[in-house]
């Protein structure tokens, strides 16, 4: 099993304020880092913990083993947990948690082909069951899908020029390896870009990762979903690794953390109006201390925001 570091690990299970008898969900439960965490500070509670990842809940399962009675791991992406939580009878818990992206893992598996790092076939599938894969996504998008989730996903300002290498390069053979994908991006951008810090590929191999996976609009759904299930008092905890992930989840966060417009004209009491159902646990994200930058690499772009139910949902 390959080594794995829980990002913000010991912040995120603070600020969730784990109640010992409480009901919570893992919505990325990756290798269960955060999960055996927060199971520790559990007595008759339950975690149910969602992965779309089969090799990840099977190598769960062994590093959550003492657990076995109060944990359910549940393989469906997390945009699904309402339904399946009712599946087992839950319909409130008491928190939710997700660290999203990519696991250290599933980077460091070259089968997997998810880095530039290494050449292994284009796949890029956190579920394996699913049929789209990186390769369909390099092979067979139209040179307008290819310039919209370099922009959308990458926030790649050369996108079209990468496109069009793209579309070059498939139209004498199919670009089958990360190795291919990389030397295509090469051959797209200028010597000047090249030259600089960073490597050439990473927003591209990131916008073809997040459509392979949805992972978007799997977030706007989850988050929504995780919210709407917490108990008064209850908190939801994200970890976000992308700016494009933080500015979502910011964007959500604050629509539910503000109370709904009222006209200054109309003569109500302050009891008379709406008041938000949510607050903020915290205003600015929680970034990774200097000991875990030190040690932990992808700590460096972690973020985590964290807002609590402060009122009954209407029915």
């Amino acid at each position: 099993m390959m080594e794995h570091r829980s990002v913000l690990l010991e912040e995120t299970i603070d600020l969730l304020a784990v109640k010992p008898d409480g009901i919570y969900v893992d919505g990325t439960l990756g290798r269960g880092g955060h999960a055996k965490e927060l199971l520790k500070r559990l007595s008759s509670g339950h975690l149910y913990a969602f992965d779309k990842d089969e090799n990840a809940l099977k190598e769960s399962r062994e590093v959550l083993k003492d657990y076995a009675d109060q944990v359910t791991l549940i393989h469906s992406d997390f945009r699904h947990m309402a339904e399946c939580l009712q599946e087992y009878g839950i319909e409130t818990v008491d928190g939710v948690m997700m660290d999203l992206g990519v696991s250290s893992p599933q980077f460091d598996d070259p089968q997997r082909g998810f880095s530039y790092r290494f050449d292994a076939r284009l796949d890029m599938r956190m579920d394996q069951t699913q049929a789209l894969s990186a390769y369909e996504v390099v092979n067979d998008y139209r040179f307008e899908d290819l310039v919209r989730i370099l922009k959308a996903y990458g926030e790649e300002p050369r996108a079209k020029q990468i496109a069009r290498m793209i579309e070059k390069e498939r139209a004498i053979h199919p670009i089958e390896t990360t190795g291919q994908l990389t030397d295509v991006i090469r051959k797209a951008l200028p010597e000047a870009i090249l030259r600089k810090k960073g490597h050439p590929a990473k927003q591209t191999f990131q916008a073809i990762r997040i459509e392979v996976n949805h992972e978007l609009d799997a977030l706007e759904e989850g988050l929504r979903q995780a919210c709407d299930l917490l108990k008064v008092n209850g908190r939801c905890a994200v970890i976000t690794f992308h700016s494009l992930e933080d500015r979502l989840v910011k964007k959500t966060f604050k629509e539910l953390s503000s109370a709904p417009f009222a006209d200054p004209r109309l003569p109500l009491k302050e009891s008379q109006m709406e008041q938000a159902s949510f607050s903020l646990v915290n205003r600015h994200p929680v970034t990774a201390g200097e000991a875990e930058l030190e040690e932990n690499h992808r700590s460096h772009s972690a973020k985590l925001r964290v807002i609590e139910r402060i009122r009954q949902k209407e029915d």
